[in-house]
């Protein structure tokens, strides 16, 4: 069946610790889970009943299959999925001290097999028609994926549901002058951006939720979100700004939960939901993962969402 939600970048094979509170080099052993911001977005939304895919790709290794069969065991498509024949699949480890915020090491070299993305690999049809297209600002870090998410972007002409995932990560970038260069140039071409305070603040030079939003909308954009933490989410848009308070749980790993509320964001705008009922449904889906250990594993289902929203 075609796809209602298209997600386009990262990939790749979390490892978590199975003994909880010490450093990795204490730990003995690890719990394998499919992991990858694009990744898990798409396994959320799955989980919500949408049809999605992934546009990707992996090495010509066993973590490879790994993931295209946990993919379909997730109902995802893996039609989009490529390999990159002379790399590896990344493999992440993860070491849960602090839960909140846990430190990840990223085993991605000389290059993730999702970096190497070329037009040739792109369904450009299904790019310019699925009803929601999910791209990352760890897409344009490096080429050929930034030239390539970039055609993406221009192909699609700022469709409904065109939606950026701001998703910045340092050690993926040579210097932040560069990360707000090329991701600040995607708004130009989205209608919704997603991200946190840091987030936002390399993207469009502000950390104030409120100014970063203005600037976002200022750019053409027509949902700003803004994750604040303990403090919410903030929602903007040409006609109002809403805060709406977070869900509170207890963190068990906090990784994932920003994917969570990004599936559970591309059910609610493919509803056609206000903004402050995706809000509320997004934080208590992310606030589910939150609660949980592993990422793609811990995405929460309707009912679950439903009942933590009726509490």
């Amino acid at each position: 069946m075609t796809p209602e939600v298209l997600t386009i970048g990262r990939v790749g094979v979390d490892l978590y610790p199975e003994q909880s509170g010490v450093p990795l080099a204490e730990v003995r052993t690890f719990a394998k889970s499919l992991g990858g911001t694009a990744t898990n977005v798409a396994v959320a939304a799955a989980r919500l009943g949408r049809r999605t895919a992934v546009l990707t790709k992996v090495g010509p290794d066993g973590f490879g299959d790994y993931v295209r069969s946990a993919l379909r065991g997730f109902g995802v498509s893996a039609a989009h999925v490529g390999t990159a024949e002379h790399l590896r699949t990344p493999v992440v480890f993860c070491a849960l001290d602090p839960p909140e915020d846990p430190p990840l090491l990223f085993y991605r070299s000389p290059v993730a097999p999702d970096l190497t993305l070329t037009e040739e690999d792109v369904p450009w049809e299904l790019v310019r028609q699925v009803p929601l297209l999910w791209v990352t600002g760890t897409g344009v870090c490096t080429e050929p994926a930034r030239g390539t998410q970039r055609k993406i972007l221009e192909h699609r002409e700022r469709r409904t549901n065109t939606v950026l995932d701001l998703d910045y990560r340092p050690m993926f970038w040579p210097d932040l002058a560069t990360a707000r260069t090329e991701i600040g140039a995607l708004l130009d071409h989205v209608t919704v951006a997603v991200g946190n305070r840091v987030e936002a603040e390399v993207a469009v030079g502000s950390g104030d939720p409120a100014e970063a939003a203005r600037r976002m909308l200022d750019r053409g954009v027509r949902l700003a979100i803004i994750k604040l933490g303990a403090d919410g989410v903030l929602m903007a848009t040409p006609d109002g700004s809403w805060t709406v308070p977070p869900r509170p749980v207890r963190v068990v790993c906090g990784l994932g939960a920003g994917d969570g509320f990004g599936g559970a964001l591309a059910h609610g705008l493919l509803a056609g939901w206000d903004p402050v009922r995706t809000a509320r449904y997004a934080n208590a889906a992310g606030a589910l993962v939150a609660s949980r250990l592993a990422c793609a594993d811990a995405m929460p289902t309707t009912e679950e969402i439903e009942e933590l929203l009726s509490t």
